[in-house]
């Protein structure tokens, strides 16, 4: 019987949603709030060329994997923030695979990255703890995804930082390093 190729892209399955659910939040934000010292641990001990390895085949490096959390998860927050000051506003996407071929993404120390990541991630959580019920029905509009919810984007958030940081530790245990 043949076994089943896993899908490297998805280590922790595609993002699914199943609707607003305010027992969940809690739990999200915590996934949101350990992402920094989770992502630290996945790392740790890496040299460059460790670094410099592809957690797929044609997919980013690990550095450009720790790189790229911090643009998305500052793009997410400025997008909370719009859709708590603004009625439905039309946020701008970016381009995160070209975004990661710049050469603080290719090349940079990670350092930077997770200075970065602290601070957003203590702002986000504390702000994240802060909204009410009916913040999280506040919305947003995607140019590709349309209209969302500030509690899907919650979900979606807590999902890519898991998502992530599971494409570290999977390679790492396939290359038992």
């Amino acid at each position: 019987m043949p076994t089943e190729t896993p899908d490297l892209r998805y280590p922790v399955g595609r993002f699914t949603y199943s609707g607003d659910d305010p027992a969940k939040r809690a739990g999200f934000i915590d996934v949101i709030a350990e992402l920094p010292e989770k992502l630290r641990r996945a790392v740790q001990g890496m040299d460059d060329a460790k670094l410099d390895t592809r957690y797929r085949p044609g997919g980013w490096t690990v550095r450009q994997v720790v790189h790229h959390i911090p643009d998305s998860h500052m793009n997410s927050y400025i997008r909370f923030k719009l859709a708590l000051t603004e009625d439905t506003p039309r946020i701008t996407a970016y381009d995160e695979a070209r975004w990661a071929e710049f050469p603080d993404a290719r090349g940079g120390p990670l350092a930077p990255s997770f200075a970065i990541l602290d601070g957003l991630h203590d702002r986000w959580t504390k702000l994240l703890r802060s909204m009410t019920s009916a913040d999280f029905e506040r919305k947003l509009e995607h140019p590709q995804n349309g209209v969302l919810t500030l509690d899907r984007m919650l979900a979606l958030y807590a999902w890519h930082s898991r998502h992530h940081v599971a494409h570290i530790t999977e390679l790492s245990r396939r290359e038992r390093w």
